[in-house]
């Protein structure tokens, strides 16, 4: 059957798919929209399993936080390329995709996944697009973090974000103090916010480095545990975030310098995600 212009063109604005692919929809439904519309996502289905084994090391980081600073949600939206990052569909359904995380908080990628969205899980928008787009699309990430006070940050790349939390606050103004202290969590990169944060596995770990670098340099097994722990304490201090040098002004700690804006002011934890 012969299929109209008028017709490609309105199946094209419905699903957002090439005109070429509309056109064949078409004559393979024999007009039938609905089927029509039917075999794009089935044709949005075998580009995504043909590129399943491809990295998504391009996209966007995308974080919501409450008018109450209480909570901050992140989300990794991934993709091949980075011209893809700057397609306005892909930013779109990235936003889309954050504000259902926000509202309803699922436990995991895959429950976020299973959430409506327009008619379609996220899931099945997502491998929609990833036949309209024509690149493997994917949430990478996906982070919630609660405390009295969450501040995020974005790196002007949007491949690096941070949510940070803060306790003890005092009921003083958090965004300057979160932003600096998420800066330094973008920049340094902490393994936790304190030592007792600090995997066992990796402690025992870095006291048999120190113990093992004590001997090759030849010390006394009688102090090479005394050694090993103080190398210990190094590692905190540099890896952990409390512990580390404020980089905005080396002669402070975090711990200081929180001390400083108000005393008692902690970071009950953070997220940081990166793109690539």
């Amino acid at each position: 059957m012969a299929i109209s212009a008028q017709e490609v063109n309105k199946l094209r604005k419905m699903t957002g798919s090439g005109m070429m692919d509309c056109k064949k929809a078409l004559l393979e439904a024999d007009g039938d929209f609905d089927k029509a519309i039917e075999l794009l996502r089935k044709k949005g289905q075998k580009v995504s399993a043909s590129r399943a084994d491809r990295e998504t090391s391009e996209g966007i980081i995308f974080i919501k936080t409450s008018k109450d600073s209480s909570k901050g949600v992140l989300i990794a939206f991934t993709c091949e390329t980075d011209f893809v990052a700057k397609n306005e569909a892909f930013i779109a359904l990235g936003e889309e995709i954050l504000t259902c995380a926000f509202n309803h908080e699922p436990g995991d990628i895959d429950a976020l996944k299973a959430h409506n969205l327009g008619g379609l899980t996220i899931g099945e928008k997502i491998v929609e697009n990833t036949g309209k787009i024509g690149e493997k699309l994917e949430i990478s990430s996906y982070e919630i973090l609660n405390s009295e006070g969450v501040v995020s940050y974005v790196h002007s790349n949007k491949k690096l974000g941070v949510l940070v939390g803060l306790g003890h606050t005092n009921g003083v103004a958090i965004e300057e103090v979160g932003r600096d202290v998420a800066m330094q969590i973008a920049a340094m990169n902490p393994v936790a916010v304190n030592k007792e944060g600090v995997d066992p596995s990796t402690i025992k770990k870095e006291i048999e480095i120190g113990k093992d670098q004590a001997r090759q340099e030849g010390k006394p097994e009688a102090i090479i545990e005394k050694i090993a722990m103080g190398k210990l304490q190094k590692f905190f201090n540099e890896n952990t975030l409390m512990g580390q040098k404020f980089v905005k002004d080396s002669s402070m700690t975090i711990t200081q310098y929180l001390d400083s804006v108000s005393k008692g002011m902690i970071v009950t934890g953070f997220k940081r995600v990166t793109i690539g």
